[in-house]
This record gives C-alpha cells, sequence and structure tokens, in this order.
C-alpha cells in the first residue's frame, strides 16, 4: 500500500556500509522505522541522505507492509526548509536533545493529528526566532499534554507540587514534592506561551536544575523512559 504523509525525523542509524536506518513520526501512521538501503553508496544516494538529519520535517510517499518492521521510501522531500536550525551551534544541540527525548518516548505506531501538529509549529517556531534559551522546558512541558500528564492546574496557588500525582498541593508528601525555585518556575511556564518566553529569566544553574526536575517527571509518569544520553553535552553547550 502506497501512503503519503508529513513526517518528522526521530533518529538514524547507520546499518552495514551504506544503509540507514531512520525512524520517524509521521502524520498519518505514528512511528515508522524505513531501511534506506544504498543510501550512502552514491552521490545521488548522499544527496537523499541529507534530507534525514534529526528533525527535519519531510513528506515521504510509503510503500507500506503491517507485517514488516522497517518500511521502505519510494519518494522523499522536504516539506519544510528550515533556515537555522540544524546550522546553529545551540540550535543543533537542542535539536539533537529533543529529537532523543522524543524517539523515547514516541513509541506507539498510531496517528496523533494533534500531536504532530505541536511538534511540527514549534519546531518551526524554533527556526525563526533568536530568543530560545528556554524553549526546550517549555516544549517538554508542554508536550506532557499530548503524553497524557499535564500538570493538574486546579490548585495552583497551593505550595508544593506532588511530580508523582501531577498536581499542586498544601502540603509535603514526600521526595517528588516541588518547591522553591522549581516550583516558580513551574507556575510561571504554565502560563506562559513560546512568544512570551523571552520574559521568563532564568540563569543557567536554574535552567539545569528545572530541566532535570521535568525529566524525572517524565521518568514517573512513563515507565520506559530514560534520561537522555545527550543531556551531558547539552548542558555544557548551554552553560
Amino acid at each position: 500500500m502506497l501512503t503519503t504523509t508529513n513526517a518528522i525525523v526521530l533518529s538514524k542509524l547507520k546499518y552495514r556500509d551504506n544503509d540507514l536506518i531512520v525512524k520517524c513520526y509521521t502524520q498519518q501512521l505514528g512511528v515508522v522505522s524505513f531501511l534506506l538501503r544504498g543510501v550512502l553508496k552514491s552521490k545521488k544516494g548522499h544527496s537523499r541522505a541529507a534530507y534525514f538529519q534529526l528533525l527535519s520535517q519531510l513528506q515521504l510517499i510509503i510503500e507500506y507492509k503491517n507485517n514488516r518492521s522497517l518500511q521502505a521510501i519510494k519518494d522523499t522531500k522536504l516539506s519544510t526548509i528550515y533556515t537555522s536550525l540544524h546550522s546553529h551551534v545551540l540550535k543543533s544541540s537542542i535539536v539533537m536533545f529533543l529529537s532523543e527525548v522524543l524517539s523515547n518516548t514516541l513509541k506507539e505506531e498510531e496517528k496523533n493529528e494533534t500531536l504532530y501538529s505541536y511538534i511540527e509549529t514549534t519546531l518551526m517556531w524554533l527556526d525563526t526566532h533568536s530568543e530560545y534559551s528556554n524553549f526546550h522546558l517549555l516544549f517538554l512541558l508542554n508536550l506532557t499534554r499530548y503524553l497524557g500528564f499535564y500538570p493538574d492546574t486546579k490548585n495552583i496557588d497551593q505550595p508544593f507540587f506532588n511530580l508523582r500525582e501531577g498536581r499542586f498541593e498544601a502540603k509535603s508528601q514526600d521526595r517528588y514534592s516541588l518547591s522553591g525555585k522549581n516550583l516558580t518556575l513551574l507556575k510561571q511556564l504554565l502560563g506562559t506561551t513560546f512568544d512570551a518566553l523571552s520574559t521568563v529569566e532564568i540563569n543557567a544553574k536554574q535552567r539545569q536544575s528545572f530541566l532535570s526536575m521535568i525529566l524525572l517527571y517524565f521518568e514517573l509518569h512513563l515507565g520506559s523512559f530514560k534520561t537522555p544520553k545527550s543531556l551531558l553535552i547539552f548542558n555544557q553547550v548551554f552553560n
């Protein structure tokens, strides 16, 4: 069955000498993995391989078969041409980090157009803006809405946030009860849009602390989630 769909590249892995295995989040089919045979062999193949940079937005024609774990791509086009996402060192660090998080969290082969649209539009926002140092924090926080554990803001004025339960509470329950600067920042970001992110002032130490907290939040709510391997490099670049 031939299927045409937009797709976002989550990961790529060299296979044998000339092949690539690429995992994409597609608009029509959810997460799909592809085997690109011989793509690293010829000059023409190298040109095609360049399409599959992390978080690139593509339009694919797929030869899809239900009984196959690695699908085949008949044709590839760029659906969005980034101007800075892969060429700017800080933005490319964000791309590397977020692609690993998304590859880790998006597992299901099922269609979710609202989640796809969220990832698609926020990446385009990042590509075209120059104030983005807190982008990844808001991106991850908003991502929890589509993954099913967005913070319950009903009692947002309470002095603690229970990471395990995902809600604000009057008393500290255990070591997963959040307070202090991370709590203040969480409340700020819950009421912030990407366009207003530049008004949220955070130093590098607070940014790292909050990122560690939100990754812990992912771990508590997604049993298979693992801390990204790129986290250490990512923090070093942003310092």
